[in-house]
C-alpha cells in the first residue's frame, strides 16, 4: 500500500528518521498493513524507503575506517586452558561445559582436547574501543593452527577472512555497548556461499569453490554435535572425519550484525550462539532437504516465494523470542521476523526461516550494503540498505519493542537487573546419556549486556571472506 511522504516522515520522527547531514529521500512505497504506521511499526512493521540509513537524532561516538593494520595477522595464538577459568568461558553451553559433558562424557573430552583451540584477541581502533576475536582448531596437534584466520586491512578496508570450517573471525566492541546506541557498518563484499549467476544460470558450484566451500576432505562439525555416540564404538582417538561428525559444505553462512547477551563475544561452538543472540541479520546458504521449510520474502510484491527458488543469499532478519524455543533440547529461541510479506515466527512448520530480501553479491563491490542495528529505550531497530533482490536499491528498517503485545518478548532485552521482573523465565532441562541437567533461562535478577558481532562466530562451520568498511557507533 502506498502513503503520502508526509506522512511517513511525520511518524519516522519518533524513530530516529532521516538521514545525517543529508536529507533522506524517502519517496518510493512503504511497507503495506494498517492506516496506523505508528501501530505498524511498533509492532515490527517496515518502513521501505529508496533513500539512506537514518542517522538523525544521533551522536557519533566511535569510528573504524580499516585505513591502517589493526595488529592482528602478527598478533600472537594462545592456546584456550578451556574450563571455567579460561577467559573465553561464558556459562553451560560453552565449548566443554556441562551441555557437552552430559552428551558426550568422556568421549567428549577427548574430543574437545584433539580439537586445541588456539585464539588471538586483539583490541584495536580509537582507544582500543574494538576487539577482533579470532579462533582455530589445532587438529594435528603441533602447536599450531590448522588454518590462520585474520581480520587484515588493504585500501582502507577490512577484510575478514576464514580460510577454514573449523575457525572463526568476530568484530566486536572491547566493552559493552551503552544504553541507547546505533551501530552500523558497510558491506562492500561477501563470499560465504550462496548460489552464483555463471553462464546465465543460478549455481551452487562458482569459482572452483561449491557453496562456498574450497575442495577438501572432511570439513566436518567436529568437536560439537547434538546427537550421536561421541564414543565412536570405543575409539581412544576420536576420527573427526566419522560420525557423530557430519559434512558441513552444505551450510555456509556470515553473520551481517548481530546483538549478543553477553560481555566479550568470540567464536565457540555452534550450539552456543543459538542461545545468546538477541537480535540479529544474517545469511544462511543451505542445499540441503530441510531447506524446502525455508521462504524468502519478495519486497516488491509482498508475496513469499520458495527458498529453492532463490539465490539462497537471504537475509534473515530476526528478534530472537523471549518466550519460546524452537528447540528446547538446546536452548534454541524461535525467530519472529518482521518482512514486507507481513511478520513472521518461525513456528510455521512451511516457513520456519523466510528471509528479508537477497543480498546480490555479483554485483559488488560497486554495489555495497550498509547494515545497522540501533537501541532504544524500549525497542530495538534492525535496517539494512542497498540495492536487493526484486525491489532494487531500498532501505528496509524494522522496529520491536523489547515487550509486545502479540507476545513475542525480545530475548534477554534487560541489559540491568531492574529492567526486568522475571516474567518470561522458564526452566529447562537438558538430557543425554550421562545424565540432565536443568537451567532457568531468564530469572529475575538477572541482567544481559548488549555487545555485537560481525564475522563468524563458529568454530565448526563456515568457510569465507568478506569485506567491510566504515563501522560507526552513534551514541545519545
Amino acid at each position: 500500500m502506498k502513503r503520502q511522504v508526509l506522512a511517513l516522515a511525520s511518524v519516522l520522527a519518533m524513530t530516529l528518521p532521516l538521514a545525517a547531514c543529508n536529507p533522506l529521500d524517502i519517496a518510493g512505497t512503504i511497507g503495506s498493513g494498517s492506516s496506523n504506521l505508528s501501530s505498524e511499526l511498533a509492532n515490527g512493521a517496515n518502513a521501505l524507503s529508496s533513500g539512506a540509513p537514518y542517522r538523525a537524532g544521533w551522536k557519533l561516538a566511535h569510528q573504524e575506517k580499516f585505513d591502517r593494520d589493526l595488529g592482528v595477522t602478527d598478533a600472537a595464538w594462545q592456546k584456550d586452558p578451556l574450563g571455567k577459568d579460561s577467559p573465553w568461558f561464558v556459562d553451560e553451553f560453552s565449548d566443554d561445559d556441562i551441555y557437552f559433558d552430559k552428551l558426550g562424557g568422556e568421549a567428549f573430552k577427548r574430543a574437545v582436547e584433539k580439537a586445541n583451540i588456539y585464539r588471538k584477541s586483539v583490541k584495536t581502533g580509537q582507544d582500543g574501543w574494538l576487539t577482533v576475536e579470532v579462533a582455530a582448531q589445532d587438529l594435528d596437534g603441533d602447536g599450531k593452527p590448522d588454518a590462520n584466520p585474520t581480520l587484515a586491512t588493504k585500501n582502507g578496508d577490512g577484510i575478514i577472512d576464514v580460510p577454514a570450517w573449523n575457525s572463526g573471525v568476530v568484530l566486536t566492541s572491547s566493552n559493552p555497548l551503552p544504553d541507547e546506541y546505533r551501530i552500523e557498518y558497510e558491506l562492500k563484499t561477501v563470499d560465504f556461499g550462496g548460489k552464483r549467476e555463471r553462464n546465465g544460470e543460478l549455481t551452487w558450484n562458482y569459482d572452483g569453490k561449491y557453496n562456498g566451500y574450497k575442495p577438501g576432505d572432511c570439513k566436518t562439525n567436529f568437536p560439537w554435535v547434538r546427537k550421536g555416540d561421541y564414543s565412536q564404538d570405543g575409539a581412544q582417538t576420536p576420527n573427526p572425519c566419522e560420525k557423530p561428525w557430519g559434512d558441513v559444505t552444505k551450510e555456509n553462512g556470515y553473520y551481517l550484525l548481530s546483538i549478543m547477551d553477553y560481555a566479550k563475544p568470540a567464536p565457540h561452538n555452534n550450539i552456543f550462539i543459538h542461545s545468546h543472540r538477541k537480535v540479529g541479520m544474517d545469511t544462511y546458504s543451505v542445499d540441503a532437504s530441510w531447506a524446502k521449510n525455508y521462504k524468502v520474502c519478495n519486497p516488491a510484491t509482498g508475496q513469499v516465494e520458495e527458498y529453492t527458488d532463490s539465490t539462497a543469499n537471504g537475509i534473515n532478519q530476526i528478534f530472537f523470542d523471549g518466550n519460546s524455543f524452537r528447540d528446547p533440547k538446546f536452548a534454541y529461541n524461535q525467530f519472529v521476523m518482521p518482512t514486507e510479506c507481513g511478520l513472521k515466527v518461525g513456528d510455521d512448520p512451511n516457513a520456519t526461516i523466510v528471509a528479508t530480501a537477497e543480498l546480490q553479491p555479483d554485483l559488488m563491490p560497486n554495489e555495497t550494503y550498509t547494515f545497522a542495528i540501533e537501541r532504544h529505550k524500549d525497542s530495538y531497530v534492525t535496517e539494512m540498505t542497498g540495492n536487493f533482490r526484486h525491489v532494487g536499491h531500498k532501505t528496509l528498517r524494522y522496529e520491536r519493542k523489547f515487550e509486545e503485545a502479540d507476545g513475542h518478548s525480545i530475548w534477554h532485552y534487560n541489559q540491568k537487573a531492574d529492567q526486568y521482573k522475571g516474567e518470561h523465565n522458564q526452566t529447562l532441562e537438558f538430557e543425554g546419556p550421562f545424565g540432565k541437567w536443568s537451567k532457568e533461562m531468564w530469572p529475575a535478577g538477572s541482567e544481559y549486556p548488549d555487545n555485537f558481532v560481525i564475522g563468524v562466530p563458529h568454530l565448526n562451520y563456515y568457510e569465507g571472506s568478506a569485506t567491510i568498511d566504515n563501522l560507526r557507533l552513534y551514541t545519545r
